[in-house]
């Protein structure tokens, strides 16, 4: 698995948020649904009020989620 980084907006009321989310996925297309399935089942945002602006693979070394450094730590022993 690959581990990409999410970079957008969402709308939450009348204001847009900014987020930065780390996912495991196998492609980019695949992290986009994740990302937006996530932030609609959390924040309860439909997929038109989530804008993301980049999504860009990045190296285990790059990783900040901890969940994600655990799951990448535990398959590297």
């Amino acid at each position: 698995m690959k581990v990409f980084r999410a970079k957008g907006t969402f709308r939450m009321g009348r204001q847009w948020t900014r987020f930065t989310k780390e996912i495991m996925e196998e492609n980019d297309e695949r992290a986009r649904e994740k990302v937006l399935s996530i932030l609609g089942s959390k924040h309860r945002v439909m997929r038109t009020n989530i804008d993301i602006k980049e999504i860009t693979e990045i190296s285990p070394d790059e990783v900040e989620d901890t969940v994600i450094q655990g799951i990448l730590d535990s398959e590297a022993n």
